[in-house]
């Protein structure tokens, strides 16, 4: 398990245990962390897992792949640390990692 801390727009932080292999998406959908929605259930058909890794494990994970790049497009306030949680699958290179949400994924 690895320790993943969710952080809403408002600073209300959710600590999360998640299991290696599940992503981002899955383990905020799962756990009912509010400001993710996963509408296309991790198809990278929409961007409503939107959310900003912290900059201190963006080389932890791989580059994201050109179809997730044009629906950041469609996001809400993207930023260069923008992913979809549907395409970061956790490792235990990411234990500690934080985070951020969009203040709106519509």
């Amino acid at each position: 398990m690895v320790m993943i801390t969710f952080i809403q727009p408002d600073g209300v932080e959710k600590t999360l245990d998640v299991e290696v292999g599940t992503t981002l998406m899955t383990a905020a959908v799962d756990n009912a962390v509010d400001g993710i929605q996963g509408d296309c259930g991790g198809a990278c058909s929409c961007a409503t897992c939107h959310c900003y890794i912290d900059d201190g494990y963006k080389d932890k994970i791989p580059a994201a792949e050109d179809v997730e790049l044009s629906m950041i497009d469609f996001a809400i306030d993207p930023q260069p640390n923008s992913r979809l949680g549907c395409q970061v699958q956790v490792t235990e290179a990411l234990e500690g990692m934080v985070v951020k949400l969009p203040e709106s994924q519509y």
